[in-house]
């Protein structure tokens, strides 16, 4: 299995690029970015955008190769539930809010609960589908861990559908990505989605 690497995205505009993009958005929105209101947002949108797809400049390769062997022969299963995480849709930049739960069944080797969340937080904050990001944290986990098994479900509410068009608010997804063992073994599988909790009737995330 290939290893992931952070995405750097080449030709990166220069900051004041950023900052005249938001200018036009206001402009075409109807209003007036030179308003004593506004003239401010562009600084403030690009320092938000920093923040939110800070993912794109983290490796998650660099995060979890940080592991420990000295585990007394621990080979159960490790599961980290409720992750909170804010991503946004990569169709409509629209909030995708939600929470994940990972487990994974370690071979010799553990890695700091810490660095799950961590994961989790590297993959949300980047442009994302749902889909796509459950896949990316169970494949970033297998690739650098090799545990014999990973299990990833994510339940999430997504505003480009609760704001915008279907207009559906109170409306979750649910996706899993399960590896290994969790995949081959029911009864591995079973004791995963018992742990998490998981159920016909999802916990509200927003």
């Amino acid at each position: 299995m290939t290893k992931p690497t952070a995405k750097r995205p080449g030709d990166r505009p220069s900051r004041e690029q950023a900052e005249e993009a938001v200018r036009t958005l206001l402009r075409w929105a109807g209003d007036d970015p030179t308003r004593e209101g506004l003239r401010g947002t562009p600084d403030r949108v690009v320092r938000a955008y920093e923040e939110w797809f800070a993912g794109y400049f983290e490796d998650p390769v660099e995060i979890l190769q940080r592991t420990f062997e000295e585990t007394d022969g621990y080979d159960e299963m490790v599961v980290l539930r409720d992750i909170r995480f804010e991503s946004y849709c990569e169709h409509h930049v629209a909030p995708i809010i939600g929470i994940a739960h990972v487990g994974y069944l370690p071979d010799r080797r553990v890695v700091g609960i810490s660095k799950l969340a961590r994961i989790v937080e590297i993959y949300a904050k980047r442009l994302q589908i749902q889909e796509k990001m459950t896949a990316q944290i169970a494949n970033a986990i297998a690739g650098v861990l090799m545990p014999r098994g990973v299990a990833v479900v994510i339940e999430a509410t997504h505003q480009c559908m609760t704001t915008r068009g279907i207009h559906k608010p109170g409306v979750s997804m649910i996706t899993s990505q399960m590896l290994g063992d969790f995949r081959e073994n029911p009864a591995t599988r079973r004791e995963f989605l018992a742990m998490i909790g998981s159920a016909a009737a999802p916990r509200p995330v927003a």
